[in-house]
Parts: C-alpha cells; structure tokens; sequence
C-alpha cells in the first residue's frame, strides 16, 4: 500500500456528506439502548445464549416477546447509520486522494457489517413471534443465527471496516497514530473473531470487536480530515 497521495492543490473539493463522527455515535447509542432496554424489559437478562439448553432458549423469547422485538427493532436501526458511515468515509478517503484498496475494504465491510446486523434483527423479530416459538427446536435454531449473523459476521465486517481507515490513516497521518494503531488491533481481534466458530472460547473477541470497534469509529470520524489543507496540516 505505497500508491498513496493527496489532491492536487486548487482542486475542488465537495462537500462531503454527514459527519461520521455523529453516525457512529448514533449507532452506538442505539446499540447500547438497545441493550438497557432489553435489561429493563426482562428484570435483567439481557441475553440468553443459544448454547444454553433449547428449552431454557425458547422459555427466554417465549416469555419476553415484547423486549424481544423493540431490542431487534433498535438493533435493526443501529445498523442503518453504520452502512452510511462506511458510504460517507468512502468517499471522503477518495476526495483526500487515497488511491489503494484501503477505502473499498473498508466500504465492503462496512456495508457486510451493516448487513448482518439486519439479518440478525430480522431473526430477532421472527423470535418474537409466539407462533414461531412454540416449536423450541426450531427457535433454538433461530437463536443460532441471529448470534452467529450480528456476532462472526457482524464483527468481521467491522474489522474490515476499521482496517480500511485505519491503515491509509496510519500512513498519511489523518490520525493520531497510537489511534491509527489502536484500530489496527481492534480490526486484527476483529478479523480473528471468526475462529470462534470452532473454537467457541474465542467468542471473548466478539464484544471486542463490536464495541471496541464502534467506539474507535466514533472517534476516527470527528478526527477525519475534510479536505485536503486539513489533511496536510494532519500530516505535518
């Protein structure tokens, strides 16, 4: 990743759309709403992992249909300013002359991040359907989904989303770079996530990622320079 440059000067430079730093943090703050709402809605139980028993599983989103469907609802919502985040610092890694593959890794994970995030709150409304959880296997099934679609594949599409900014970051000086650095850890934890598909202990990197993550978008989108004077002051 060396064919790395910054806009002729006198060139034209857009506007470049919402600023990221206030989607992430509208992201995150529905995430986190989405689970304190869960909390208070269920006296506490956040979450009942899909490796419990299939009939403790079912017993949890037969009991709790109402939190069941606000949380995915919320969960749905909080995907939406993550797919315009990726979309609107695309963009603006091109306008400051970025010319590797950084911005379109990262733009693909950020929309595959987005994306499994509203697969898994999909499945998290169909869990709210007492005419799904009657079946306790079928639902038991379900839960394995919506983990494994707003955890693995959420996660991974995250790091691939913070390693797209974080690396062209690091070279150019956009950033701070023990920031910069800090979103190469994150991205590397993120991406390594997905063994915990065999190996289950791993999950550990999964929260890692997903909060560790978004709170490293937020402050990467207020940092991110504009255009091309501010980037060369970032530079210096």
């Amino acid at each position: 990743m060396t064919d790395v440059s910054l806009p002729r000067a006198g060139q034209t430079v857009r506007p470049g759309g919402p600023n990221p730093g206030i989607l992430a943090v509208v992201s995150l703050g529905l995430t986190v709403a989405g689970l304190v709402t869960s909390a208070i809605m269920t006296g506490g139980h956040t979450f009942v992992s899909p490796f419990s028993a299939a009939a403790q599983v079912a017993a949890y989103f037969q009991g709790n249909p109402d939190a069941v469907r606000l949380a995915s609802m919320i969960q749905f919502g909080s995907a939406v300013p993550l797919g315009i985040y990726a979309a609107t610092v695309y963009a603006r890694q091109l306008r400051l002359g970025v010319r590797v593959p950084g911005p379109g890794i990262g733009f693909f994970g950020g929309i595959t991040a987005a994306a499994f995030l509203m697969l898994s709150a999909l499945v998290g409304w169909v869990l709210s359907r007492p005419e799904i959880t009657t079946d306790v296997t079928l639902t038991h099934a379900l839960s394995f989904l919506a983990f494994i679609a707003g955890g693995v594949g959420y996660v991974v599409g995250m790091g691939l989303l913070v390693a797209g900014i974080a690396v062209p970051a690091l070279i150019l000086g956009f950033v701070p770079r023990w920031l910069a650095w800090t979103g190469l850890v994150i991205a590397a934890l993120s991406e390594l996530s997905f063994l915990s598909m065999a190996i289950e202990p791993i999950q550990f990197l999964l929260p890692i990622g997903r909060f560790g993550g978004l709170l490293w978008l937020v402050a990467v989108g207020f940092l991110l320079p504009k255009n091309r004077s501010a980037a060369n002051r970032e530079a210096r």
